[in-house]
């Protein structure tokens, strides 16, 4: 019987078990496996994105400090008095405002104050600073700054 159409060859059961591919069974188990890591990889991924910015700005913070405190000795040094007490305000770090607070309050020590400088990006986050420098100045300004290390006579 010929009316035109194509003839679709008959597959024996034996035929059909030896062709290459997948089974429905084997293709639901990898999607149902990508389906459960898919989202957890995108966790993961969005974890490390925020410690990298944390650590960004803790590490803004750290030279906000730090720059405050030079600072500071370069006053102190300059006006022949280290500054006792409290003192708070703002600095420009990366294109963004940095609020600090530095406390000086003396030690056991004769002539020697502990500086403790706390650094935040916001200013209501002074109770949990990013970072907090904490230093040791001497109150002993009197000294001649050529006579500092840089003009000790080595041993002869």
């Amino acid at each position: 019987m010929n009316n035109g159409s194509a003839r679709i060859p008959r597959m024996d059961r034996q035929q059909n078990q030896h062709q290459p591919g997948f089974t429905l069974v084997e293709v639901m188990v990898a999607l149902a496996v990508v389906a459960i890591a898919l989202p957890a990889l995108l966790v993961t991924l969005n974890q490390h994105v925020d410690a990298t910015g944390y650590l960004r700005d803790k590490s803004m913070a750290q030279m906000v400090a730090a720059n405050k405190f030079e600072e500071l000795r370069i006053l102190s040094r300059a006006g022949q008095s280290l500054l006792q007490g409290k003192e708070s305000g703002v600095s420009s770090m990366a294109g963004r405002e940095w609020y600090w607070w530095l406390e000086s309050q003396p030690t056991e020590a004769n002539n020697f104050y502990r500086v403790s400088i706390d650094v935040a990006a916001d200013e209501a986050q002074g109770e949990t600073p990013l970072f907090t420098l904490v230093a040791f100045l001497s109150a002993d300004l009197r000294a001649d700054p050529e006579t500092g290390p840089e003009s000790v006579v080595e041993g002869e």
